[in-house]
């Protein structure tokens, strides 16, 4: 059995406890701001809201899962939790077989040795990012088109990927020794890109199994693996929601993000009264930096911020129809994981890039996650993905950035799942599948295979849904002449020789202008 022993942190995660325990208490009310208009309820936030253009024009945007749990690279950035499931009794779902422990316990148990020996706070030190570069990071997400960026700042393990005030479990006190959070908003910012953070730190209350012979239930440790005690669905204490409070507005008074990103937990009920509070102090922090703000939540279907107040998001997962508000989709370049595992399987562009035409044919945006190495690198087969979604929208993007729905998203014989998790259900896109965008006067149809029989009928653009006569179809990035005819139910395109490119093929069609 391979083992690894670190010392423990305990003297230094002491005397920051001593400094940065939060008081027991409810988090106050939203301290005014100036031209502060939102107050900490809904129909405040509900008059005073409206979601920001810029969002809805960006279209494309990248999620960093990066955090101690990329140092283990074992199974998903869920190991923490894992790690602790000795038992089939504190989560079943989190088990494979009844009584059973779950994996990722008796893996780490085998090459990390026992959790009186090694717990998740010994993989900090270990955690050291000595490769990992700002600017070549930035720089690639530009080169993959993404018009913003949405690092990690909180994950449900508890280590802040930040300069926290509340907490020592971060990234400048320990592991990295670095402002990576800082680091990468500079960048961005420098480089024009939007920055964002996620905060999934909600979940940490119950994210760890606590018992009395795992150091989960030492007091030291507390702001990591969280104050609750060994009872399963304890209430979230007032404890631990100031705890919540003080992290979450340290993190938007500190980093002025433009999105801020948050995971599920925070819509269960214990946590209600503090969801208008933070939207209402959010958006007037916005207001006083001069610029309007995003929260992204994956509450759909229970409005846990009511509908208006929020831009939604669905995490591996679409929508089959146009939504009448933006929206958003987070999934990863990873099939089985967020964080960077060592058997990290890739998706391929070519679905991706399909993926990022049919969100955006309903209205939406794709928000895609890279994980990297603990080290700060960014794997290759990752890179390469990046780099080809970029090289198609460098040739294609005017199809994609700042357009609109159209009167209908597409038509084709592929149906798309609605809904969180659903993607693994969905099939591959054919030549059949089109999805439509428009943008000044001009339509968009993009082909999400290639004709390979040198025509297409698009039952769509029939003489009654176009309106107008068409004047001109080209196909971005080729040269190649296209003929067309139109019917009274469908519009024939004729003349496709040879391939664009890899990926979805864009048509561009303007029309007449004297009817």
């Amino acid at each position: 059995m391979w083992r690894k022993r670190f010392p423990l942190y305990s003297l230094i995660a002491l005397l920051c406890f001593l400094d940065c325990k939060p008081e027991p208490k409810t988090p106050s009310q939203p301290k005014k701001t100036t031209n502060a208009i939102f107050e900490a309820n809904w129909e405040s936030i509900k008059k005073n809201y409206s979601d920001p253009k810029w969002f809805n024009e960006a279209k494309f945007g990248i999620f960093i899962h990066w955090g101690v749990y990329s140092v283990p690279a074992h199974g998903s950035e869920w190991y923490p939790r894992g790690m602790y499931m000795d038992a089939a009794s504190y989560d079943p779902k989190w088990v494979l077989q009844e009584n059973k422990p779950n994996p990722t316990y008796l893996y780490h148990k085998e090459t990390w040795g026992t959790l009186e020996e090694f717990g998740y706070k010994d993989f900090i030190p270990l955690f050291k990012a000595e490769a990992f570069n700002a600017k070549e990071w930035i720089r690639l997400f530009k080169e993959a088109g993404a018009r913003y960026v949405i690092p990690v700042a909180d994950h449900h393990d508890g280590f802040a990927m930040y300069r926290s005030n509340t907490t020592p479990f971060n990234a400048v006190n320990m592991g990295p020794k670095r402002d990576v959070l800082g680091e990468l908003f500079k960048e961005g910012r420098q480089q024009g890109l939007i920055m964002g953070a996620s905060s999934h730190y909600a979940y940490n209350w119950t994210f760890y199994n606590k018992k009395n012979d795992f150091d989960t239930m030492d007091p030291k440790y507390r702001l990591l693996y969280s104050p609750k005690g060994k009872e399963n669905g304890e209430a979230v204490t007032e404890e631990f929601k100031a705890l919540w409070w003080r992290r979450t507005t340290d993190l938007i008074d500190n980093y002025e993000p433009d999105i801020l990103w948050f995971d599920f937990y925070l819509d269960i009920p214990d946590f209600a009264e503090l969801r208008p509070k933070i939207a209402a102090y959010y958006y007037n922090k916005g207001l006083e930096w001069g610029k309007k703000v995003v929260i992204n939540d994956k509450n759909f279907e229970h409005e846990a911020f009511p509908k208006g107040t929020v831009i939604y998001d669905l995490e591996r997962g679409k929508l089959p129809g146009i939504h009448e508000l933006p929206w958003q989709t987070d999934t990863s370049i990873g099939k089985n994981s967020w964080g960077y595992v060592t058997n990290w399987q890739s998706k391929t562009t070519n679905e991706l890039v399909d993926d990022l035409v049919d969100i955006v044919s309903k209205n939406g945006n794709l928000l895609l996650n890279v994980g990297p190495k603990a080290d700060g690198t960014i794997p290759d087969d990752q890179k390469l993905v990046l780099k080809e979604m970029g090289n198609w929208l460098a040739i294609n993007g005017e199809a994609i950035y700042k357009t609109s729905p159209w009167k209908t998203y597409g038509e084709g014989p592929t149906a798309v799942n609605k809904g969180h998790h659903t993607e693994g259900r969905n099939s591959g896109f054919t030549s059949k599948d089109i999805r439509f965008t428009k943008k000044d006067g001009v339509l968009y149809a993009i082909l999400l295979a290639w004709p390979n029989k040198g025509s297409i009928e698009i039952r769509s653009l029939n003489q009654k849904h176009l309106e107008k006569r068409v004047n001109s179809i080209s196909l971005l990035g080729s040269d190649q002449e296209l003929s067309f005819k139109q019917f009274g139910d469908r519009l024939l395109i004729q003349g496709f020789v040879e391939k664009s490119g890899d990926f979805a093929h864009v048509l561009k069609l303007t029309f007449s202008t004297t009817e």
